[in-house]
């Protein structure tokens, strides 16, 4: 004779609710793939975005398996320089995300964002399903249409995400000292001294002007 096992109401009913949250949870847990020169740069705008959990760089769309920076930037890998985005769908969407992500770019250059020249630093959104790749594809026209100029951002099937090395994560806003050639400064620091020396800023506002989403 089979035995049955009692579950009592108060552990039943928290077990509904643990599992309601989960599938919540699943649900609402999302990401994209971005390329938009400098990954640092991606992280620091995106990472202020309400909704957005997490930025964090890596090198996709490429052939070689686990490339380093030195590689990449190297160039011959076919990898770009890409971010990639986690966030709450319940609170920002993909077609949201890659709107700010069109006007935070160049989308008019294809080789490379400002200072940063070659391959890796090109731009590009990397769709993982149907539903990304026509939210990008709406995304791009409406910039096109807005911008009033040829967007050439190419959108392409996700490859392998491969995670950058740990001295890129979070470079923004780092505390490590660091030398450069203004000397030995905090990571932030040497990060915002090449953001506006690399004139990203200035040729996104140009571009874009007050529809620009993280230029003050």
């Amino acid at each position: 004779m089979p035995r049955f096992i009692c579950v009592r109401p108060a552990l039943l009913s928290l077990l509904l609710v643990l599992g309601i949250a989960a599938q919540s949870h699943r649900a609402q847990a999302a990401e994209i793939i971005v390329a938009g020169g400098c990954f640092w740069c991606v992280e620091a705008d995106f990472e202020k975005v309400r909704g957005v959990r997490e930025a964090v760089s890596g090198y996709t769309g490429g052939k070689t398996a686990n490339p380093t920076y030195k590689q990449v930037s190297r160039g011959g890998t076919g990898h770009y320089e890409a971010v990639k985005i986690s966030f709450d769908a319940g609170k920002v969407s993909d077609r949201a995300l890659y709107d700010l992500f069109f006007r935070s770019v160049d989308p008019t250059d294809g080789g490379g964002q400002f200072c940063d020249r070659g391959e890796s630093y090109r731009t590009a959104i990397f769709y993982k399903d149907a539903g990304q790749k026509n939210a990008a594809i709406a995304a791009k026209a409406e910039a096109e249409k807005a911008l009033g100029k040829k967007i050439v951002t190419p959108i392409l099937s996700a490859k392998a995400f491969y995670l950058a090395e740990d001295y890129h994560q979070d470079y923004y806003k780092g505390s490590k000292r660091v030398v450069t050639r203004f000397g030995v400064v905090k990571q932030s620091d040497a990060y915002k001294r090449y953001r506006k020396g690399c004139g990203r800023d200035a040729r996104v506002k140009q571009l874009w002007g007050s529809a620009a989403p993280f230029v003050n």
